[in-house]
């Protein structure tokens, strides 16, 4: 694996759906060659089979589906209808010529792909697959055994029953960006009880014993209109959809706690039914559900597995992974080494930049700066985070997936009590109720944690060991919803969410030594081995790429300082400062 990146990083456009023109160039690139020395082009769906069952859906449902019909039609027949001659167009364009020779293409299917990228970078010989997602062509969750290059499909369930459109439904009730805010549905849970699982249960879906589901779609709009649920849907929850950006009340942590739940049971009841049938041992999994890492977490938690592995980038983006995966072993006689950790190398994936980049950079925006020895720079750093300051961390290649890991990163102390809505308010300019993950030492991730296992992509939830938890008062207790932020729940209680749990990503020498140093340093220095590891950006933004746009985050926001390689700068010590918020609009919120 040589080289991987979405396009959003490089656009500054998130979830950008255009051809990844920037994207290609960069791997080209990292890898040293051209177009005209790769063998195939390989995309991560079926489009046909695509159109296949949105003609079938629009007509089961007609005549009420014809203004999303008419809405959809013009982008498949201009565009995604004709995507083989429209990527070879593209292809041929990144060479500068529009009618040159372009690698053969081939389009593996959607969980196909999902499944490959969960199961041939893992660290597992044999393994149980589990892809859910919103829907692909048809899939919208599947089930696989991989075991050496084969990889086996067992069974799915299709389009309209998706646990991920079910999850989506409620992101958009409760007011939250559909495709985006999925995570935000996940996190504001604890702050609510699960009061309509019986109701969710009773009218919205039906379980089987074994996992598999299917939805009342008399309460949803998904399948043929322009919203994700009906008016039936509103009456059965008492009110219409909360507004973006409106106050977030008691129902909608309740409507989250409950989803959240079912969730959870659709997943490990699906968990048991994958043991039981293969046998397996460990289990592997992909698609936006295998994001909810709350889930993840319960179902290792139970024992059904040894040990379960998340593809990081376990959405979309992943799928690309998965699509070159699927025709590397398709079309070659090479083994498959499974590595002893992973072959995701960290999810360090992306671009890096070398000091005369950055100088030249930092020169330009007539930044303050000092350039330090690596050792030194560390120590630096350690000292500053110690002191209470916030630090924006860049450095080395940038990772692939929603998650920031150590390289371009946003760090703080974690026993600040404070540094919670410090961080979110000041700096990422969202929501206060989102929680903040800790950055663990792998070795001494059970001294905080009850996890004994690396957890290095941020996809496992996981509680905070009890003797490390703060009584809370009576007063206390009685806090409801956003006012339970106002009570410290652990000596770490800045990465301790309201239920004691964490977002645990643990930090391996073997992949990322400079971040495995620092906080080595910091727990030299206060006996902790955790830092406050979140994104570096704010919120509607992508995740920082370059050197330039790592700098405008710093200036723009309340970060106290900026580490980018061996360069530091202090905010105290800069001349350009914005304080105009109207730059704000470069994003759109998500």
């Amino acid at each position: 694996m040589v080289a991987a990146a979405q396009e959003e990083r490089f656009t500054r456009k998130k979830h950008d759906p255009s051809f990844p023109a920037h994207a290609i160039r960069f791997c080209l690139a990292r890898a040293g060659i051209s177009l005209s020395d790769v063998s195939c082009v390989v995309f991560y769906d079926k489009p046909l089979v695509k159109f296949n069952r949105l003609l079938e859906t629009y007509l089961s449902y007609a005549p009420s589906g014809i203004r999303s019909f008419f809405a959809a039609m013009p982008v498949w027949m201009k565009e995604k209808l004709y995507i083989k001659h429209t990527l070879r167009q593209e292809l041929a364009q990144l060479n500068g010529q529009v009618d040159c020779p372009v690698p053969p293409l081939m389009f593996a299917e959607h969980h196909q792909s999902h499944a490959a990228s969960a199961f041939f970078p893992s660290p597992f010989d044999r393994a149980a697959v589990l892809c859910i997602d919103g829907v692909g062509e048809w899939a919208t969750t599947t089930a696989w055994l991989g075991d050496g290059k084969a990889l086996q499909a067992l069974w799915e369930i299709d389009f309209p029953h998706s646990l991920g459109l079910l999850y989506s439904a409620f992101t958009y009730y409760t007011g939250f960006k559909v495709n985006s805010g999925e995570y935000k549905v996940m996190g504001l849970a604890p702050y609510g009880d699960p009061k309509y699982v019986q109701l969710i249960y009773d009218e919205l879906i039906d379980i089987k014993p074994d996992g598999t589901f299917k939805l009342n779609m008399d309460y949803f709009n998904y399948c043929a209109g322009l919203t994700m649920t009906n008016s039936r849907f509103d009456r059965l929850f008492g009110g219409p959809p909360r507004l973006p950006e409106s106050q977030v009340t008691r129902r909608e942590m309740d409507l989250a706690a409950s989803i959240q739940v079912v969730t959870e049971e659709i997943v490990l009841r699906l968990g048991r039914t994958l043991r039981t049938e293969t046998g397996a041992r460990h289990l592997c999994m992909a698609g936006g559900v295998a994001l909810n890492c709350v889930a993840n977490g319960k179902l290792l938690r139970t024992g059904l597995f040894d040990d379960i592995w998340v593809q990081p980038a376990a959405g979309d983006a992943g799928g690309a992974l998965g699509a070159a995966l699927v025709a590397w072993f398709d079309r070659t006689d090479a083994p498959r080494t499974v590595a002893p950790r992973d072959a995701m190398q960290g999810a360090y994936l992306g671009p890096s930049f070398d000091a005369a980049e950055i100088r030249e950079v930092l020169e330009a925006e007539g930044a303050v700066f000092v350039e330090l020895e690596r050792d030194a720079l560390l120590e630096r750093v350690a000292t500053l985070l110690v002191g209470g300051h916030v630090v924006g961390w860049f450095r080395g290649r940038m990772e692939f997936g929603p998650r920031a890991l150590g390289a371009r990163s946003i760090l703080g102390d974690p026993r600040s009590p404070t540094m919670q809505s410090i961080m979110n308010l000041k700096i990422k300019y969202r929501e206060s109720f989102r929680p903040f993950a800790p950055a663990v030492l792998a070795d001494r991730v059970a001294d905080y944690f009850e996890h004994d296992r690396s957890s290095p992509y941020m996809l496992m939830v996981a509680p905070v060991r009890e003797d490390l938890h703060v009584p809370l008062s009576a007063d206390q207790q009685s806090l409801f919803g956003i006012e339970r932020l106002k009570a410290p729940r652990s000596s770490l209680p800045a990465i301790t969410h309201v239920d004691y749990s964490a977002r645990i990503q643990t930090v391996h020498a073997e992949t990322n030594a400079d971040f495995h140093r620092l906080i080595r340093l910091f727990e030299a220095k206060t006996g902790c081995g955790v830092l406050i590891n979140t994104s570096f950006n704010v919120r509607g933004e992508p995740i920082v790429c370059t050197p330039q746009q790592a700098f405008r985050c710093f200036i723009r926001t309340e970060m106290d300082c900026l580490a980018i390689e061996n360069f530091l700068l202090l905010k105290g010590e800069q001349t350009k400062v914005e304080s105009d918020r109207s730059w704000m609009n470069e994003f759109e919120v998500d």
